[in-house]
């Protein structure tokens, strides 16, 4: 009996502690802990710093009118040359042979003409006496027609012998720095082979090469300021005064030349230049760290916290991504609650604690 009594008793204590346990609140599953960024839109104006070089605004490629070996040159790369400065020379036997040719069928022709002439004049003597036909005056005054043609053509060719001749000199067709030789003394060259590039005195523009996509939304009207990059007190205002329509195969970018209002001592040509400019302006964006951008089904989306701190999957529209940050102009509200840390982890409808929030800037 007192073995069953004792059964009984430990029968009910389990009973009890059984009871108890299923009385007991189960514990509340831990919520994630995220850092939120409040949206805040505003005027986004992107800024790019780009690099490049002083060109002149007229580059010309000089060149020989005619083709031959070249004998001398005076000039290198760097030198400054003025208006009609001899650059480099011919060798002009073969085109002096062609001038003395002309000057003997010059003379020749000359000759002809003079005999024509003499016969011509007799012809007119005779023929009011009736001591010549009129056939023979008139194959007279032909003859003498032909050959004064035919000394003009003569005198023609031996001005075009001469004009040759002259070509055998190359000469700047204005002042300006050479910036590039094409051509070395003893090379045998073609007509409109270029054989130096000559920057031109005058304008000036700043020149740069840029990714198409930088480009968008960039207003062309607006001032840029270039700056030496040596010394970046040197300044000079300027504007953009061309775009090139067509992407370079090489670099798949485009040339952007900037117009310098004044050009200030040190930025010489070929002189490296930087230039920061505001490439999109006038859109209300909102600015998010990289961090806040996750991936909807098939565009990018971001994690939106409500007033109960549940989290929501919200599909956005980026329009720019930058260094760290990303520009988005369709999708969020302003004041609305985005997740930028934490959120590798999170579904709809998940209620989740907030660790820290960022009205401003990025959270940490």
């Amino acid at each position: 009996m007192a073995v069953l009594r004792w059964k009984f008793i430990v029968g009910l204590g389990v009973l009890a502690v059984l009871a108890g346990c299923g009385e007991q609140n189960p514990a509340e599953p831990q919520r994630p802990r995220v850092s939120v960024q409040q949206v805040k839109a505003g005027d986004f104006a992107a800024s790019v710093t780009l690099t490049g070089d002083i060109q002149a605004r007229v580059m010309s490629d000089l060149s020989f009118r005619v083709g031959g070996k070249i004998i001398s040159r005076s000039v290198d790369v760097g030198d400054r040359v003025t208006a009609q400065q001899v650059l480099a020379r011919l060798d002009p036997k073969d085109l002096q042979t062609n001038v003395d040719s002309a000057v003997a069928a010059v003379s020749a022709e000359q000759a002809r003409v003079k005999q024509a002439s003499a016969a011509y004049d007799r012809q007119v003597k005779l023929l009011p006496k009736g001591y010549t036909s009129q056939s023979e005056f008139d194959s007279a005054q032909a003859a003498l027609r032909s050959t004064q043609s035919a000394l003009r053509a003569a005198q023609a060719q031996l001005a075009n012998a001469r004009d040759q001749l002259g070509y055998t000199a190359l000469v700047a067709d204005a002042p300006g720095v050479i910036t590039a030789r094409q051509a070395e003394v003893g090379q045998v060259v073609q007509a409109t082979m270029p054989i130096y590039t000559l920057a031109r005195d005058g304008e000036r523009d700043a020149v740069f090469n840029v990714y198409e996509s930088v480009l968008i939304g960039a207003r062309r009207d607006q001032p840029v300021t270039v700056s030496l990059i040596e010394n970046p007190d040197i300044k000079a205002p300027g504007k953009i005064r061309e775009v090139t329509p067509v992407v370079s195969a090489e670099t798949s970018t485009v040339q952007v030349k900037i117009a310098l209002l004044e050009v200030p001592a040190g930025m010489e040509l070929g002189a490296v230049v930087s230039a920061t400019g505001e490439v999109q302006k006038g859109e209300v964006s909102i600015e998010l760290p990289w961090s806040a951008l996750t991936k909807g089904l098939d565009e990018p989306a971001v994690w939106v916290v409500d007033g109960d701190n549940k989290v929501s999957l919200r599909s956005v529209k980026v329009v720019r991504y930058l260094t760290g940050r990303v520009i988005l102009n369709d999708g969020l509200k302003d004041g609305e609650k985005v997740v930028v840390a934490g959120g590798q982890l999170l579904h709809p409808g998940m209620q989740v604690e907030i660790a820290n929030s960022s009205k401003d800037g990025f959270a940490p």
